[in-house]
């Protein structure tokens, strides 16, 4: 990235850090429920599922790609994980990550799809998100698998040192994405590609290898988050993950990271997370219809996208 660029990013974290803090007391002052050690831990749980989900997604997007069926592999991942543990009696800790591998699978067909065939992304996981909710539904004929085993249902509903498991498992992977992001040569590969593909293939970066391996880490990611929610719930519900999809691509905007690729960071992609979880949650307080919840992601993104397309025009002669 040029200098200009991380300058610009970091004046991105700053904002939304202020955002999230000024946001954060606004609702603590309109609704005192929402400072409660309860409410906290539903937000940082929620927040943990969305979370995988936004990590996946953000390193797309850095690439200026997009996948709209994380959702849908996270859903059929977490059957996957429960029929295995349910009805083939597998060991639960050679289900989770054997789901977790046919995430990174369905990464992978995404992404050879996209490369090879030089499909938009956009479309193309429009279409294999149809395909995989039929694979789930065919799997299960629209019913729960039930009898989840009590040993790792902790990873889904556990705490440790007052924090939920799959937030501490989240705030892990973010750090480890972070860090392969901005200090290391892949991740550099990564903001090359985003910023200017003909440029990063002239200076000898195998493109096509860097994009398809971020698909499939989303996939991956997509299936953690699948898993754990089947563990948080107990039962493998066909309907985990229909709702991620369209937040995830929100966190990712409003936390600095364009579709257009090459700027932004994972780290800023939670943040916006965060800042999506804790109006959703004051929605849910303030007893405002849960409908309501689309209807703001959508605008969200709306004003995110327009804000962030008027900001790197100022800032970066960019848009």
């Amino acid at each position: 990235m040029k200098k200009l660029d991380i300058n610009y990013s970091g004046l991105q974290l700053i904002i939304l850090a202020v955002v999230l803090i000024l946001l954060f007391g606004a609702a603590s002052l309109l609704a005192p429920n929402f400072v409660s050690s309860y409410n906290m831990t539903i937000i940082a749980r929620t927040l943990a599922f969305l979370g995988f989900v936004t990590l996946g997604q953000a390193l797309l997007m850095l690439l200026g790609e997009l996948d709209l069926s994380l959702g849908a592999i996270g859903g059929v991942c977490g059957v996957i994980s429960g029929m295995l543990m349910v009805n083939y009696g597998i060991d639960p800790w050679l289900a989770m990550p054997a789901a977790i591998a046919m995430g990174a699978i369905f990464g992978l067909i995404n992404g050879l799809f996209v490369v090879l065939f030089n499909l938009p992304s956009l479309v193309l996981t429009i279409a294999m998100a149809g395909v995989y909710s039929g694979i789930n539904l065919v799997l299960t004929q629209g019913t729960a698998v039930t009898g989840i085993p009590r040993e790792i249902q902790f990873l889904g509903r556990g705490e440790f040192m007052g924090l939920p498991v799959p937030f501490i498992i989240m705030i892990g992977l973010m750090i480890v994405i972070t860090v392969l992001a901005h200090r290391t040569p892949f991740g550099r590969y990564i903001y090359t590609v985003g910023d200017n593909t003909p440029a990063a293939r002239m200076l000898g970066v195998a493109v096509d290898k860097v994009r398809v391996l971020i698909f499939v880490i989303a996939g991956a990611l997509a299936a953690v988050a699948g898993v754990l929610m089947v563990a948080r719930l107990g039962t493998a519900q066909p309907s985990i993950g229909d709702s991620w999809v369209l937040p995830s691509i929100a966190a990712a905007v409003i936390g600095g990271v364009p579709t257009t690729g090459g700027i932004g960071s994972p780290f800023g992609a939670i943040l916006g997370a965060a800042i999506i979880g804790i109006i959703q949650n004051a929605i849910v307080l303030y007893g405002i219809s849960p409908y309501w919840q689309g209807v703001v992601s959508g605008a969200i993104v709306v004003i995110a996208i327009s804000l962030d397309a008027i900001s790197r025009r100022y800032f970066l002669g960019r848009g």
